[in-house]
């Protein structure tokens, strides 16, 4: 696969480069093929943290993401909205190979973090989804941890040992950015699944961001919350961006014209359209984006 030598200039990345394993091991059973060269264009010149090129995700012969190339600015919040069945939540799981973990599960093209290929040859997928961390649609706290045990998992994947209160100013830093702290900071030791719905979903955000990823993918976040929850998730998107480029599924629109700064719009495994939210809820530039805001399809 050709390696992306000519590539514009990238946001400065603080982390470590990606973790290799040793050649010839490898967690991505399917072959890849080959990625044809394009130019996209970048959305008003911003830096990129994280971009697709022609990216296909498929379950065994049957596709269900095609060729998409997508850029996602640094410290922005990117919606992706569509039908259900449109292929959403598969381009999200492929940003962190996630997706080839699923059953028949694999993928073509490229998806550069700080403009390496995460799915290149002896990249640790381990390692990726440290730093591009995952909240999935119904809160997913580990039933047998206590609420600090479930944060510190995360710092807990990898060779780096680190000491107790390096763990300790982790916890707290991760709860505190999940809005959480002030909440728990009497009962970190206790179960975490004595925690109301809304509180175990920022539980899971502040267990994503304790490793400090630079990207946060949230599939539907707020599908199983009342609106106080869906309220503090969103409100936290905003706070968070601050630090982390975020990417979030929502079949809401309404959530999606006011989280995010950019919007793309899928239909059966295609991008229709991508642009800044305020534009593309005013002025779609496709028909069949119009359609599915004016609710003539979806």
């Amino acid at each position: 696969m050709a390696r992306l030598a000519n590539l514009p200039a990238v946001a400065p990345s603080v982390s470590v480069p990606l973790v290799t394993v040793p050649a010839g091991s490898s967690s991505h059973g399917a072959p890849r093929m080959e990625q044809r060269p394009e130019d996209v264009k970048r959305p008003d010149n911003a830096l990129v943290r994280i971009e697709t090129r022609r990216l296909s995700a498929l379950f065994g012969r049957a596709i269900a993401v095609k060729e998409t190339s997508l850029f996602f600015p640094t410290n922005t919040v990117t919606a992706i909205i569509g039908p259900s069945g449109c292929g959403k939540s598969t381009f999200l799981r492929c940003l962190n190979r996630m997706h080839e973990l699923s059953d028949g599960g694999w993928s073509t093209g490229s998806v550069l973090l700080d403009g390496a290929d995460i799915y290149g040859p002896g990249v640790d997928p381990v390692a990726i989804r440290r730093r591009i961390g995952m909240v999935f649609q119904r809160p997913t706290p580990f039933p047998t941890m206590s609420i600090y045990d479930n944060v510190a998992s995360g710092l807990k994947v990898g060779d780096h040992a680190y000491k107790r209160r390096e763990i300790d100013d982790a916890v707290e830093r991760a709860l505190r950015q999940g809005a959480l702290w002030d909440e728990v900071k009497d009962r970190l030791h206790t179960s975490a699944t004595a925690l109301s719905g809304g509180q175990q979903q920022r539980l899971c955000i502040a267990r994503a961001v304790a490793p400090l990823p630079e990207v946060l993918l949230l599939d539907e976040p707020t599908a199983s919350l009342d609106p106080a929850g869906t309220q503090r998730i969103e409100e936290l998107c905003h706070e968070l961006k601050r630090q982390y480029t975020i990417v979030i599924v929502t079949h809401n629109m309404q959530q999606a014209a006011r989280v995010s700064d950019y919007t793309a719009f899928f239909y059966m495994g295609d991008l229709i359209e991508i642009g800044r939210t305020s534009q593309l809820f005013t002025k779609p530039a496709k028909e069949q984006t119009e359609a599915y805001l004016t609710g003539r399809f979806g």
